[in-house]
Formats: structure tokens, sequence, C-alpha cells
């Protein structure tokens, strides 16, 4: 798990390869990743964006920005947490995310940046 604080707000990241849904013979291989936001300051805020850039191993590079995550727009309360579960699908055996989120103080109505943490997109038979 990787975590990152930004301005009260801590992201923890936790990755898994799913073989589930990949497909190697295409090239697809999917990892969910569970993301943890837990907010450390004494006032609500709410998660209105997100902004994610996503490597791959030959390469490839993507970015992917929307409103809210996995099609809600969280508030979170004081020294509360959201916690969601999404997926990313890349072409390689290896890969990395890091992104933003945009999120806004709801006491003094204020847009601020948070770090979401690098993390790693591995297989576990490519680190044999």
């Amino acid at each position: 798990m990787v975590t990152e604080i930004t301005q009260g707000i801590k992201i923890s990241v936790k990755t898994t390869y799913r073989p589930d849904l990949s497909d190697l013979q295409q090239n697809k291989f999917v990892f969910s990743y569970n993301i943890y936001v837990e907010n450390h300051n004494d006032t609500p805020v709410q998660l209105v964006s997100r902004h994610w850039n996503i490597l791959e191993a030959e390469g490839h590079y993507r970015e992917v920005d929307g409103e809210g995550v996995v099609g809600e727009k969280p508030v979170i309360q004081p020294n509360s947490f959201f916690q969601y579960e999404s997926f990313s699908e890349i072409h390689s055996e290896i890969g990395k995310m890091w992104g933003t989120y945009m999120m806004v103080d709801l006491h003094t109505h204020k847009l601020f940046e948070v770090v979401i943490p690098e993390f790693k997109l591995e297989t576990l038979f490519k680190l044999n």
C-alpha cells in the first residue's frame, strides 16, 4: 500500500492484479485498485474531480479526467473516510498510475488539489 498526505487529506492505494479479468493472448492486463480517502481536517470536504496519469511498460502514456469517482462526488466529514474500488486495463505486464483529486472545503468553498501517490500495476508472474 502506498500513502500520501496533502493538505490534511490522506490517500492510500492498494492494487491487485486480476487474472480473472485479464486476457494474456490479447495483451489485456486488468488491475483493481482500492483507494482510501481520509479527511484529517476540521471541516468537511467534497471530492469533485479526478485526473489520472497511466504509464505502461512499453512507454504508452494516457491521461484520464472525470467528475468524482465511481459515479459519486463524496462528502467526507472531518476524521472520516471514503473508500472505493476501481479498475484499470493496460496492455503490458507492468505499468503505473498517479494523479490528483480536486476537492472543495465545504466551509470556505475553496478548491484544492490532493496528490494521489504513484502506484505500480504489476502482474505476479512478471515479478518472479
